[in-house]
Formats: C-alpha cells, structure tokens, sequence
C-alpha cells in the first residue's frame, strides 16, 4: 500500500490512511515517512472515513469486519481494492511492464526499472521492496518512484488473483511454482496474463514456464535462459563471485553479444537479469545499454542483504518465505564457507498449511548437515485464521528428514538460541515475510553478537 500511497499522493491526490501495525505501535518510521510526504494517518476505528465523496482503497489483508470497511458501507462510500487501484493507473500508461512469477518478483522490477531509470526514460515504478538504488536521506522506502515518462513498470501479485487485472504491454514471466493457489490456477492466471500481453518474457529454465511457452506458442516472445541456447537470449560463461555474478548475454534475433555484471550473487538473480534484460528489448532498448545499466544495479532490501560482519560472523537479512525462494536463497549462501543458522518466521499459518510438505522437502533437500533451522510461530496481524499447521510441523519433519530443526515458542527465544550458538564464520540467515521487524531483528543480532561474551 505505501508504494501506492506515494504515486497517488505524487500526482496530486489528497491521501489518507491506517495500518494494523499503525495501531500496534510497530515500524513507526515507516508511519512518520508517510506522514512526511503529506499522507494523514487515523487509527483503524473508522474515523477516517467520513464522506461518501471518499475513495476507499483496502488491501488483501484487510477484513470486511474492520471498522474502516463498516464506516465506507454505511455511509455509501465507493471501494476499490489495492489491485484494482493499481491495475487502473497501469492500464492506461502507453507503455506498460508487468512482472509476474512466483519468485523473483521485487528484485527483477527493480532492474526493469533502473534500466528504465538509467536511460533517461523517466519511468514509473511500482514495488513490494525497497529498492535501493533509488533509497536517499529523505526517501529511505523506495518502493515507488514516480515519472514523467511513458512508461510504467510494477510487480503484479497471484496470490489472490488480481494479476488477472493488468493488460500489459510486456509481461515478464520468471517461474510458476506451488505458492498461494493450486498449480492448475496458477498455469490458468499466469497462461492468461502472458497472453493478454504485446510482448511476453519466459524462462526457459523453469519447467512450467518452458511448457507454458511451448503450448501458447504465442508470437514475438522472447525467451530467456542460463541454459539453452536456443533462448531468445542466452546468458553463458557465468562467472560467480562473493559479490555478484557476471556472464555474456547472447541476442539470438540479432547475434549480439555483450556481457553483464551483477552487484548481486546468486544464479537466480543473473536469471532476473535476464529476465529485465529481454524487457528492455521488447521496449526498445539495445542490448548493450540494458547490460551497462545493470552494471549499477544495487539490489533490493532484504533480499540477501547483509546486515554487517563481527567477530567473523555475519548476519543477513532475507525476504525467502516460499519453497522456491528458500532454496535459492540457501544454495546461493551454500557457495561460500560457514555454518547456516536459519531463523525462519513463515509469514503466515495460510501458507504452512498449503505448502507444508513443500517446506518440510525444501528445508530437507537444501539445509547441509551442519546447518541448524530455528522457527518460531508465523507472523500473525489480527483476523481469524486456522492454526492447524504450525511451526512444529515444519521443523518436525525437516528433523525426522535427518537435518537439525527447532521450534521455538517465539522470536525472542530464537534470537536468544542463535546468540548462544553463533560461532566465528558462521552466517546467520533472518529469513521471512510480511513482517517489517525481521530487519530490526537481524539489526539486533548483528549488535547482540558483538556484545556477546566469547
């Protein structure tokens, strides 16, 4: 919602609005940026809304019970969802990019956008995550920037089904995986929203995605990968470092070459890459130009951001909270030395239920055997939800499954065992979603560690 907030408030629309976490007293800078940028807050009592003349705009997370939703239906308020909000002022840029997928999401709009940025196309950009090349002493949540530009680049959710709103000009599609929704309603939102595009990006080295690609057949798509040649685009003679990844990228339509250079590690970011890469391409961009301004891509926050380093112990403060997007984050951090201590908050009891023997099978095949996995109970903001699966279910059977896993009764006692365990050269891992305090928490293990008594 705050990245919305800005671009509404950007182009001259009085703004209002609450949180639950508003309330609560959590993340209380967030409140105080938005306050700043002339966004007024109220309590979630239903005192904000006052007037039919008002638009009220709700999130997903948001119940019908809340006192807001009440207040706008008795007084005959029009409503919209976040979603819709969104899909409409995407929608009616000329140039529009959509970023869909499981995985990868955040992070590949960032490069899209930069690329954008970096070119002079002056583009808007809507993202779940910060991301920080465009982070300044007065805009520390860069979620959003606005422009004058044609273009508008944004990250597109299937998890309640509002991807199927966005007609985009390009649809970039990084992988489909079990997450929210079934696989069948995945296939079906995903086939759909590639196909509602001018121009559609797949990846190729994603099984569903190639078999999506092979069945629309769908015309002037540019295919992408770190595998085929035969791809659109091909990403070869990969060179990883601590710091980032690198490879030439192969244009198959024209035979140019050029090389990118990453500030980000991991296979699967070099994948997103390309994936922003093939984007600029539909758009006009040559390929050299996507490939340089990639080069002063900085990433997004929390997404394998390192908190700090002490006494030869690092902490790092990650967004992975799906199967898919564990596994990535794991292999990366398996590329170099030390123990993993994995304190991993589900970002809800919605998701264990679903993906439980997912989890369970992606903590089993990708934690190492020195790795130890801690979990607290999922991160919970108000409303009804069924508790049937829990944290102790996962780490159960990744512990029957013959790796290290607790469950603890809650993050204090998390942080607590992690202080007690850390030793030099060990990477501790904050790893979750949905929860703004995972960053405060890995902050306070960086300093609890530093203090620690050897």
């Amino acid at each position: 919602m705050l990245p919305l907030a800005l671009i509404l408030r950007a182009r001259g629309f009085e703004v209002e609005g609450s949180d639950r976490s508003l309330d609560a007293g959590r993340t209380a800078a967030k409140f105080e940026f938005l306050k700043a940028r002339g966004v007024r807050l109220h309590p979630q009592d239903g005192s904000g809304v006052t007037s039919a003349n008002q638009l009220l705009v709700a999130s997903a997370a948001v119940e019908e019970t809340v006192p807001d939703i009440m207040a706008a239906m008795r007084l005959g308020a029009p409503r919209t969802t976040r979603a819709e909000l969104l899909a409409d002022l995407f929608n009616a840029a000329p140039v529009s990019v959509a970023v869909g997928g499981t995985s990868g999401k955040s992070t590949t709009t960032g490069m899209v956008g930069w690329i954008f940025y970096a070119t002079r196309r002056d583009p808007t950009v809507m993202n779940g995550a910060v991301m920080k090349n465009f982070v300044a002493g007065d805009n520390p949540y860069a979620s959003a920037i606005v422009g004058e530009g044609e273009v508008f680049v944004s990250e597109v959710d299937e998890s309640d089904g509002s991807i199927a709103l966005y007609r985009p000009t390009v649809a970039v599609l990084n992988n489909i995986a079990l997450d929210h929704k079934s696989m069948d309603e995945l296939r079906q939102l995903f086939g759909d929203f590639v196909g509602r595009a001018r121009t559609a990006v797949l990846n190729l080295d994603n099984a569903e995605t190639r078999q999506l690609a092979q069945s629309l057949q769908l015309s002037g798509a540019i295919t992408y990968s770190l595998e085929d040649r035969a791809a659109g685009l091909y990403g070869h003679d990969i060179v990883t470092a601590p710091d980032g990844m690198s490879c030439i990228v192969t244009e198959a339509a024209t035979g140019s070459q050029a090389r990118v250079c990453l500030q980000t590690p991991g296979r699967h970011n070099l994948s997103n890459g390309l994936a922003a890469i093939a984007a600029a391409l539909a758009c006009g961009i040559p390929l050299r130009e996507a490939c340089n301004a990639l080069m002063n891509f900085v990433g997004i926050r929390r997404r394998l951001e390192v908190v700090g380093t002490v006494r030869d112990i690092t902490v790092i403060d990650d967004f992975a909270h799906n199967p898919d997007k564990i596994a990535a984050t794991l292999a990366t951090l398996h590329a170099f030395p030390g123990r993993l201590l994995v304190m991993w908050q589900p970002h809800g009891f919605g998701p264990l239920r679903q993906m439980k023997d997912a989890f369970i099978d992606c903590f089993a095949r990708n934690l190492a055997p020195k790795d130890i996995l801690l979990m607290p109970e999922p991160a919970y903001f108000g409303g009804t939800v069924d508790r049937s699966v829990g944290s102790a279910d996962i780490a159960g059977g990744t512990a029957a499954a013959g790796r290290t896993a607790y469950a603890l009764k809650d993050r204090t006692a998390c942080g607590d065992r992690l202080v007690e365990l850390a030793t030099p050269s060990d990477l501790i891992v904050v790893m979750g979603a949905r929860d703004d305090t995972l960053s405060e928490f890995a902050a306070d293990m960086l300093r609890r560690i530093g203090e620690k008594t050897l």
